[in-house]
């Protein structure tokens, strides 16, 4: 394995999932960062491998054929380039995705009320605050417009950061595998990134269910503007688990 050469990064505690750990999503697409890709535009796939620590160093090497992010000797994540099988799935319409929050399973309970993506304990402009809601059988949406918050580091400043890309691309899809009554972790998650919206835009986030096997469930989503331009789409894959368990070790 070739030496970090300084390379890292940290999970600040405002990107949580779990209130110990940092939103999968979210710590995927930091990841996918430093993935050096044939093109532009390919697939980055992100495992991980233990919940990624809060506001801790983690530092990222290269081996053979993966990149991978340690957090000492503990491995957090491994990544390498991907390409996406999965159909993506089709858009719906903005009004309908305002009106699926209603629906929100997330509204009644809630194993993780503080993540960054889909928790309704955190304010507009802290968190993503995600609501996704059925819109169809085993299928949920959710209407989202970037917060100015989220392009205070990039550049242009009216342009949010590929993560949040990855964090929107995330909680859909485990809303759409039951996740009320199915608390599960991300184990996978393989996205293409084409472009990234600008604050304010009008989103929608599509998530749906492939298959369910055993404790795993596998998910595709989607990343939509209002009049139907694709930004972004991944497949994902979920583990079932008990939410007082996960911490980082």
């Amino acid at each position: 394995m070739n030496p970090s050469n300084g390379r890292h990064f940290v999970v600040e505690p405002r990107f949580c999932g779990p209130p110990r750990s940092g939103n999968g999503g979210y710590v995927a697409g930091r990841v996918a960062a430093f993935v050096n890709r044939l093109a532009s535009d390919a697939a980055v796939e992100v495992t991980l491998r233990s919940p990624p620590p809060l506001g801790v160093r983690l530092d990222v090497s290269d081996s053979a054929d993966e990149l991978q992010v340690h957090n000492g000797e503990i491995l957090v994540a491994q990544a390498q380039s991907s390409v996406l099988t999965a159909r993506v799935p089709s858009s719906v319409p903005f009004e309908d995705a305002v009106e699926a929050a209603e629906r929100y399973a997330g509204r009644r309970s809630h194993p993780f009320p503080t993540c960054f993506v889909c928790g309704l304990d955190r304010a507009r402009g802290d968190g993503l605050r995600l609501q996704a809601g059925s819109v169809g059988v085993a299928r949920v949406a959710a209407a989202w417009q970037p917060h100015e918050s989220l392009a205070a580091c990039a550049a242009p400043h009216d342009v949010i950061p590929e993560e949040f890309v990855w964090a929107a691309l995330d909680c859909p899809g485990g809303w759409a595998a039951g996740f009320e009554g199915r608390p599960m972790v991300l184990g996978r998650m393989t996205a293409r990134v084409l472009s990234t919206p600008q604050v304010n835009r009008r989103c929608v986030v599509v998530g749906q269910v492939r298959d369910i096997e055993g404790r795993k469930a596998f998910t595709a989503s989607a990343l939509y503007d209002d009049t139907g331009e694709l930004f972004a789409h991944a497949e994902a894959t979920w583990l079932t688990i008990d939410p007082a368990t996960v911490r980082p070790h």
